[in-house]
């Protein structure tokens, strides 16, 4: 297939590695475009929600839609994302991500895994 309509209602829940008071959701995957290597989701942070400082392999983007959320770097700085801010990290960035506001934070996130060799 070369395109996929997602529904809100058809959005599908996962359990992310190292993170927690979360719900994730999964909006696109890969498989379901030909050639696809994008995956979308729908993250939703309850307050104090967020995941372990580590890295991963593939190349992030996060988009605030509701609330905050702080994201700790390698480099030991600290910023904390409004309604409206990205981020935009490389494969293997080390950052830890948390919500320390008071309300639940929306982060809609783009991952681009490495090509298939």
């Amino acid at each position: 297939m070369s395109y996929k309509i997602t529904r809100r209602n058809e959005a599908t829940t996962y359990e992310a590695p190292g993170h927690f008071d979360v719900r994730t959701t999964r909006l696109h995957n890969p498989a379901d475009v030909n050639d696809g290597r994008l995956v979308m989701g729908l993250s939703h942070f309850l307050p104090g929600g967020g995941t372990e400082f580590s890295g991963n392999p593939l190349e992030s983007i996060y988009y605030i839609i509701e609330g905050e959320m702080d994201i700790e770097l390698e480099d030991g700085s600290k910023t904390t994302l409004h309604v409206g801010d990205s981020f935009h990290c490389g494969p293997f960035t080390k950052k830890g991500i948390k919500n320390n506001g008071t309300v639940s934070c929306q982060m809609l996130v783009c991952l681009l895994p490495p090509p298939q060799k």
